[in-house]
């Protein structure tokens, strides 16, 4: 069965392909149309995506949608609009998109021409899939926190063979952590459904204990009023409607009481003040707490030992290190693809299970999807735009790890794209994690970033204990952990202000090139460690194609490019 899975209809579309049960590629639109998180129909993606499967439309059995409209025009307008004359006026304002809803099939099977079997799957579903399904394990409990499905903003199962059983859905919208980190976004001064991450970052710059200025309740005394868990129902949580308003009036986040406690909303590029970075370690201190207290609910209600992880809170790194570190569960897996790309991944699957209900799905931690261009149509476009390379050949790896031991900032571009928003080796910028300033130097003149944004250290899987505070791998850097006391010293540009490291364990049977270079570094250094950095510049999405990464490389600070085994040093300005 030849699965093509969509998510369309919001942010970050994608689009996923499954051969009989085996995820082949995954592409994200934003990756061909340049506009982060991009909300375009995927066809850039989907034409890619069967490039790469070696398929036409016409080879594809069923196309499965990562969301059900019709479930989402009842939940979320006309039920909400019963008793609720704000949501009326919600409704009447989105009519539009409440007909685009409707019409979603129709549109489907016009733009693709399609006219076999499209499967509606349940986002929090396709979620819950993306993430049990490639885990390996025969039996975990899953999670899913996000903004919103269609109505559900959390969903928790137990996944069994090939079977996953929903154990409890009354976490719904307006009542959402995803929802909540966004509106404090908008309020700190970043871009909602972009840039919730730069928050986690900023967190452990605060103080969630301090008190708000005139005013004896300290920050998370206040953010404890505005995230409650339900006294009825421990593994609901509430969103007191108080201090929100996204729920009333599209693009105001955060009510009038709230800006009045806190302030006005930031001015993007201004100052980042102590009381901004309060709020955020107030708010990432609170998501935490909530977490992890349901979680242990769930653990003792379910007996699992392991935990697969997905939904756009997935993606916050310092909450999965605690997760990691709180030995609730043997082992935990997290989707590299959480966010709403994911969920084309995992209504393939998830399709795929419905039709074949003995299939046995087996452990895939290879994320590495999407596009790819073979090394002779690399030369070609090489030759084509006049760039003086040279091919190293199995050399690359010595002569790349030389270089980065230097101090330079490398460009590296090898095989297939990653799924999901982590570069993790094959579209990165590398650098030595030592001295500190190299830090710095990324983030300011390589990728424009704010100052306090960490980077990840790739490890070799070998070494990952040796530096690091984690008893499991960590391939896809979504696990946060401490960096032992005495390496500290010896990588401190990937160690973030609080001691801890968003580390990716690179292993040879996962990324084998990836590890060639890094064992070189270490045979030359002694540290088997780089800088490792998505090959972007903030506000742009990963490089895609050797156009994109040629580009990039000419007009930013980045000082030699490698592609596949050819290196392009940076020309110099006449």
């Amino acid at each position: 069965m030849n699965i093509l899975g969509l998510n369309y209809g919001g942010h970050d579309t994608s689009a996923c392909i499954s051969i009989k049960g085996k995820v082949v590629a995954a592409c994200e639109q934003e990756r061909y149309d340049y506009i982060k998180h991009s909300r375009n129909f995927p066809m850039e993606a989907i034409n890619d995506c069967l490039k790469i499967a070696k398929l036409k439309l016409n080879d594809i059995d069923l196309i499965s949608f990562s969301n059900d409209p019709y479930l989402q025009i009842k939940e979320k307008y006309i039920k909400l609009a019963v008793n609720n004359n704000d949501r009326i006026n919600f409704l009447i304002n989105d009519i539009d998109r409440i007909k685009k809803l409707s019409e979603t099939e129709n549109f489907l099977r016009k733009k693709l021409n399609f006219k076999k079997k499209i499967d509606f799957n349940e986002h929090h579903l396709c979620h819950l899939a993306s993430t049990f399904y490639p885990s390996g394990f025969d039996r975990s409990l899953i999670i899913s926190y996000d903004g919103i499905g269609e109505i559900h903003s959390a969903l928790f199962a137990i996944g069994n063979k090939n079977k996953i059983k929903v154990i409890h859905q009354e976490n719904k919208y307006p009542d959402s952590l995803g929802l909540i980190y966004t509106a404090i976004t908008f309020h700190l001064g970043w871009n909602i459904y972009c840039d919730e991450g730069i928050i986690m970052g900023l967190a452990p710059y605060g103080n969630s204990k301090a008190k708000l200025r005139n005013s004896n309740k300290r920050y998370i005394d206040f953010f404890r009023e505005i995230i409650k868990i339900d006294k009825k129902d421990p593994l609901k949580y509430i969103i007191n409607k108080d201090w929100i308003d996204y729920h009333k009036v599209r693009n105001k986040w955060v009510s009038d009481k709230f800006n009045k406690i806190f302030g006005k909303k930031r001015k993007p590029g201004s100052k980042i003040s102590l009381h901004h970075k309060n709020i955020a370690a107030a708010l990432q201190d609170r998501l935490e707490e909530i977490v992890l207290y349901q979680l242990k609910i769930l653990k003792k209600r379910t007996k699992s030992n392991f935990l697969c992880i997905s939904g756009g809170v997935g993606l916050n790194c310092s909450l999965n290190g605690k997760i990691e570190k709180s030995k609730l569960f043997k082992k935990i897996f997290v989707q590299p693809a959480s966010g709403d790309a994911g969920v084309a991944y995992g209504t393939c699957l998830y399709s795929h299970s419905k039709y074949h209900k003995n299939f046995k799905f087996k452990k895939n931690y290879d994320f590495y999807l999407g596009s790819r261009t073979s090394k002779k149509e690399i030369q070609k476009i090489l030759i084509k735009k006049k760039i003086n390379f040279k091919d190293y050949k199995n050399d690359i790896f010595l002569q790349t790890a030389k270089l980065i031991s230097e101090g330079k900032i490398i460009g590296w571009y090898q095989g297939a794209t990653e799924f999901g928003p982590r570069a993790l080796g094959n579209r990165s910028i590398l650098c030595k994690p030592f001295p500190e300033k190299m830090r710095d130097h990324i983030n300011k003149n390589v990728k424009f970033r704010e100052y306090f944004r960490p980077f990840a250290p790739a490890v070799l899987d070998e070494n990952l204990y040796d530096f690091f505070s984690i008893k499991q791998s960590s391939p896809h850097m979504l696990i946060a952990c401490k960096v032992k006391k005495n390496k500290k010293k010896s990588i401190p540009a990937v160690v973030h202000v609080d001691e801890s490291c968003r580390a990716q364990s690179v292993s040879k049977n996962l990324n084998l090139n990836f590890w060639k270079l890094i064992n070189e570094f270490k045979k030359i250094t002694g540290i088997p460690i780089l800088l490792n950095t998505s090959f972007n510049i903030k506000g742009q999405p990963i490089v895609n194609s050797p156009k994109d990464a040629i580009d990039c490389f000419r007009k930013y600070k980045i000082d030699y490019l490698i592609m596949d085994t050819f290196l392009i040093k940076k020309a110099k300005k006449k």
